[in-house]
């Protein structure tokens, strides 16, 4: 190894996928200045997420090429110090298949910011579990080392036997992601920023946002949902657009993530959290795994599960916006603490070093 650390990064998208950006190519510039030189060879196109997203099928073709440069790429893998893999390498492949294609000998680290092992171990087909359900486990058993998102991940990886395991926290540019003080005006903006397939999150709070915004004046904006998302309280729905998502952000005066109480959302990082904070925007969030570790109830925001709780939670933000300011101020103390890049970011230039050093 030379004095650059060369490292082949496969991701699964580009930078507009939201897993890649976040747990990858945010931080590139920073490893450069570490030493660390990224090669990137993501799996998928930025047109199979527009697909996924317009709920339209895929071409079986495109996938094919997909996999075709993704094999391409794992045959360099020698000319690197490092891979650096999102969750697996050959997404719906069995194991033996992505051990072939990924060249032994050379340092790996597997990094997952969701329970992507439970796509197939709850999958509802049998044969999918049989075929995939250990898939990721044995990935992540032969990896030198798994960076994990939360604990969730990370207590599978040690299950699956993984050598090392390190918890490595999504994180958020406290210097991009920046307060401004919020707009005076009458009532509440509430807003969640998220995709279309997430988007399926908020349906159990239409009927808690229904009766506020009858007592209240309510304005909800929806960043990345499909258009004639609650349409009948009149909602506001934005595209994501990286240029302008800062702004976006900082429109709100409550920011929301609900989340069901599923395996795999158990696994989720929450992102959407760290982003409202980051604004110094009070939170509201579903205490489902690591949410529940972020936000501290009353103190840093609020945690709802029940109709009842999100109805009395955006009511007491919605009228008391001196408690707004309080939460959002913790909020923010919490996000520069624990969660911004200034601080995840030397920890993984440290972490990928050393594995590279064997």
């Amino acid at each position: 190894m030379g004095d650059q650390l060369r490292v082949l990064l496969l991701t699964r998208y580009t930078v507009r996928g939201a897993s890649s950006r976040v747990r990858f190519y945010q931080y590139l510039p920073a490893l450069e200045r570490h030493g660390i030189r990224v090669t990137i060879a993501p799996l998928l196109p930025d047109v199979y997420l527009a697909s996924l997203f317009d709920g339209r099928r895929q071409n079986p073709l495109r996938l094919l090429a997909a996999l075709g440069r993704r094999v391409a790429a794992a045959s360099r893998a020698r000319d690197f110090d490092l891979v650096w893999i999102e969750s697996e390498g050959l997404p719906w492949f069995p194991a033996f298949l992505e051990r072939l294609v990924l060249p032994g000998g050379v340092p790996t680290v597997i990094d997952l910011d969701d329970a992507i092992f439970h796509r197939y171990d709850q999958h509802p087909r049998a044969i999918v579990r049989a075929a995939l359900g250990r898939k990721v486990d044995l990935g992540m058993r032969r990896a030198n080392l798994v960076l994990a998102g939360n604990e969730y991940i990370a207590a599978r990886a040690r299950r699956a036997g993984a050598r090392r395991v390190e918890i490595l926290p999504s994180a958020v540019d406290t210097d991009v992601l920046r307060p401004v003080s919020p707009v005076d005006r009458p009532g509440v903006r509430i807003g969640w920023i998220g995709t279309p397939l997430t988007a399926a999150f908020l349906e159990p709070l239409r009927d808690p946002l229904r009766r506020v915004a009858a007592r209240l004046p309510v304005e909800v904006v929806l960043i990345g949902a499909r258009r004639g998302t609650f349409d009948e309280i009149g909602a506001t729905v934005l595209p994501w657009r990286q240029d302008s998502e800062v702004d976006d952000l900082n429109r709100f005066d409550v920011g929301i993530m609900p989340v069901p109480d599923r395996p795999f959302e158990r696994g989720k990082c929450g992102y959407k959290i760290l982003q409202y904070m980051a604004c110094a925007r009070a939170v509201i969030a579903s205490p489902v795994g690591v949410n529940a570790q972020i936000v501290e109830h009353g103190v840093n925001g609020l945690l709802a599960s029940s109709d009842r709780d999100w109805e009395e939670a955006l009511w007491q933000l919605g009228t008391d916006p001196q408690t707004r300011a309080s939460l959002g101020t913790a909020g923010r103390r919490t996000v520069v603490d624990g969660y911004s890049t200034t601080v995840v970011i030397p920890r993984l230039a440290r972490l990928l070093q050393e594995v590279a050093a064997g």
